[in-house]
């Protein structure tokens, strides 16, 4: 786990994708999104793959990563589609893939089609991060164990708790269940609901190295969010 002693509002700033994934968000939207990643030198933009090729434009001098994301919010797409968004997304810009997995299949017990699709992405991705989005807070217990054993067994770089668009969020009890599963294999990705630094803090504390949140500006200045991912 991180030494969270070290860990203060601004150096929080390295743990975060800054994040704007809203239909509604507007070209103007992402270059305020990626100059605000610039100012407070968060660790990524995350972003829906059209605004991949304003983020290059704006990004492509700094040390700010672009990720995207793949099959969502829902995961419930065919699998050659999530492995064609990813190949379009790195072809566009993107450092990173973050994919929502197939919550049905999970759920009705077709562990070997998750397994294959995620692996899918992950040869698509051709040795760039893929981060695999379970939605926590639609899956019990052993499902989020199952999830993150698979996610290993396919070779994902990461495991996410939310979109942010299924309900729910990122909780302290998920972060320690996904790590104590993934151990040093793969990393853990807080996603969802981090309105405050407190909060952040408790979650790097539990093991994520990575937090997805619109709210990064907030946080590294020590205040609350009001609302949003």
């Amino acid at each position: 786990m991180t030494d969270i002693s070290i860990v203060k509002p601004k150096s929080i700033a390295s743990f975060i994708d800054h994040t704007l994934l809203k239909p509604e968000a507007t070209k103007k939207d992402i270059r305020v999104l990626c100059e605000e990643a610039v100012a407070h030198q968060f660790y990524a933009v995350c972003v829906n793959s059209a605004m991949l090729s304003t983020c290059r434009e704006i990004l492509k001098n700094t040390k700010v990563k672009i990720a995207s994301v793949v099959g969502f919010p829902l995961g419930a797409c065919e699998s050659s589609v999530k492995s064609y968004e990813t190949t379009r997304a790195f072809n566009l810009g993107a450092n990173e893939v973050d994919m929502v997995l197939n919550i049905g299949a999970l759920k009705g017990g077709d562990f070997d089609y998750v397994e294959k699709e995620i692996t899918e992405v992950v040869r698509a991705a051709e040795g760039n991060i893929v981060k695999v989005i379970l939605e926590t807070s639609l899956l019990t217990q052993d499902e989020k164990m199952k999830a993150c054993e698979i996610s290993l067994a396919a070779g994902a770089h990461f495991v996410k708790t939310s979109t942010g668009f299924g309900g729910g969020g990122a909780t302290v009890e998920d972060i320690l269940l996904m790590k104590k599963i993934v151990g040093t294999k793969a990393a853990v990705k807080a996603s969802g609901g981090i309105k405050n630094y407190e909060q952040a803090l408790a979650l790097i504390e539990a093991g994520a190295t990575r937090l997805g949140t619109s709210s990064g500006v907030l946080l590294v200045s020590g205040q609350e969010a009001k609302g949003g991912y």
